[in-house]
């Protein structure tokens, strides 16, 4: 089973329908999607309820994203359907700032 993660510049409808086992709402134009399907069918399927002029991407998710202020239970959900991310965990080191607190 595959995530993948998409963002409209409209609100999603709350009644999707498509060849997806779960729709995630995690904001009113964010939603991760957990299917079977491939990338393109998930794409087609959310721009058919959206209306033609809305923007989309959609995007599939290989690991756990880092995310806050979203819907409660969030962080649970992806937690319970995606891996950690391979390699070494980057954390703050990857912005500087433990570098500069110890400058």
């Amino acid at each position: 089973m595959d995530v993948h993660l998409a963002w409209a510049s409209v609100p999603f409808p709350d009644d999707l329908v498509g060849p997806w086992v779960e729709v995630r709402h995690l904001a009113e134009d964010l939603v991760a999607v957990e299917s079977t399907a491939s990338l393109s069918r998930v794409y087609h399927e959310l721009k058919w309820s959206l209306p033609e002029d809305a923007a989309l991407i959609v995007a599939p998710l290989a690991g756990r994203p880092k995310l806050k202020g979203l819907r409660p239970g969030t962080t649970t959900w992806l937690r319970d359907r995606l891996a950690v991310w391979p390699g070494p965990d980057t954390g703050s080191h990857a912005t500087g700032r433990d570098a500069e607190d110890s400058a």
